[in-house]
């Protein structure tokens, strides 16, 4: 296959202007249609092109805005009190890169909200506080920092923190964006709080850490019935991967999120990983389909995307676009680091559009 991509070779458009074809176009215009010709060179491109760019949202200098909406408003007047991320690019859909959103969502000591449904799946990545919990489908969830919540679409569901806990931050992500693009979202609200239908923590806790699940569930719903992923499990897992696994050259020892009863993603359209940097690691360039939201679960470092570095310390999220060229690296010689990171990989996977690419050059770093 010739890699010389010029508009010039055969099989591209290469239509010169004439006072004949602008008419033509304009008469086309007129009943809805037009030629393919004119457009063809941007809808079908020689490689993924995205329309999103590189950011980084520094959590420190967002923190403390985040924490007086909670003086502003309440959970209830605002129906979700959150701070949203999007992206210089991608403001028209509210995303933060390609068709995934987030936000960052507080919520103070004894304040809850009714629960609500919608098409969109969510996901919530815990960054602060004690006593949060969530209602998911009747099921109580508790969580502490670092941990992985999910709420698949269509679910009831809804957050708060107990009287005496602290204010609890957390990232908010949804694949909004995308069921608004499908013209298939919906919004639906409770009737006040779900009652309470099964013992906190029912699920989580049914699943061991030793692969064991119960033998006599039914579960027929597709996304994972493990509703919350503890840090207190997952980092553990990590440290005994890291000791009898190799490290892949680009994201150091990385593990999925995954339903328990299939081994797949989590829900439908959103997948979830976490992944250690050795101390001192130094991860080479790749680039793939599928876009991505990071946020620094431990340690600090910084990633190169498409030449421009980005540094990250703990609480900090960045995006990267998909078909970008990126490179993870741990500043510290001496302590690891982590990232967790949610994608759009199960609906690029599904549609059979993954495809990947590492850079060769300049010894795999950009």
């Amino acid at each position: 296959m010739n890699d010389n991509h010029s508009d010039n070779q055969l099989g591209r458009a290469r239509v010169q202007d004439s006072p004949e074809l602008i008419a033509y176009y304009k008469e086309l215009e007129t009943l809805g249609a037009g030629a393919l010709w004119t457009v063809a060179n941007d809808i079908e491109p020689w490689e993924p092109r995205s329309s999103s760019v590189p950011m980084l949202w520094k959590y420190d200098e967002l923190r403390d805005l985040v924490l007086k909406s909670s003086e502003l408003v309440t959970p209830e007047q605002a129906g979700r009190r959150v701070v949203y991320l999007v992206n210089d690019k991608r403001k028209d859909v509210s995303a933060a890169v390609g068709w995934l959103y987030t936000g960052i969502q507080v919520t103070k000591p004894g304040e809850s909200t009714s629960a609500h449904k919608h098409k969109a799946s969510a996901l919530r990545f815990i960054m602060e506080g004690e006593g949060g919990y969530t209602v998911v489908d009747g099921n109580k969830i508790t969580f502490e920092i670092n941990d992985f919540v999910i709420t698949p679409n269509s679910t009831w569901h809804e957050h708060g923190c107990d009287a005496n806990g602290k204010t609890c931050i957390w990232q908010d992500g949804l694949d909004i964006p995308l069921i608004n693009a499908l013209e298939a979202n919906d919004y639906a609200v409770y009737d006040g709080n779900q009652p309470i239908e099964k013992p906190t923590n029912q699920l989580p806790n049914s699943f061991a850490t030793s692969g064991l699940i119960p033998a006599d569930l039914v579960w027929n719903k597709p996304y994972s019935p493990l509703f919350k992923y503890s840090w207190k499990n997952v980092y553990p897992a990590l440290i005994e991967s890291l000791n009898v696994n190799k490290l892949n050259i680009y994201d150091g020892i990385i593990m999925k999120y995954s339903n328990p009863l299939t081994g797949g993603h989590v829900m439908q359209t959103m997948g979830a990983a976490m992944q250690l940097l050795p101390a001192g690691f130094k991860g080479k360039a790749h680039k793939h389909t599928g876009s991505f939201v990071y946020q620094c679960a431990k340690g600090k470092g910084f990633t190169i995307i498409n030449g421009q570095r980005f540094d990250w310390k703990e609480r900090d999220i960045f995006c990267v676009p998909s078909w970008a060229w990126h490179e993870h690296h741990n500043l510290s010689e001496t302590e690891d680091a982590c990232l967790f990171q949610f994608n759009d990989l199960p609906v690029i996977e599904s549609l059979g559009l993954y495809q990947e690419k590492e850079l060769e050059e300049n010894n795999g770093h950009q």
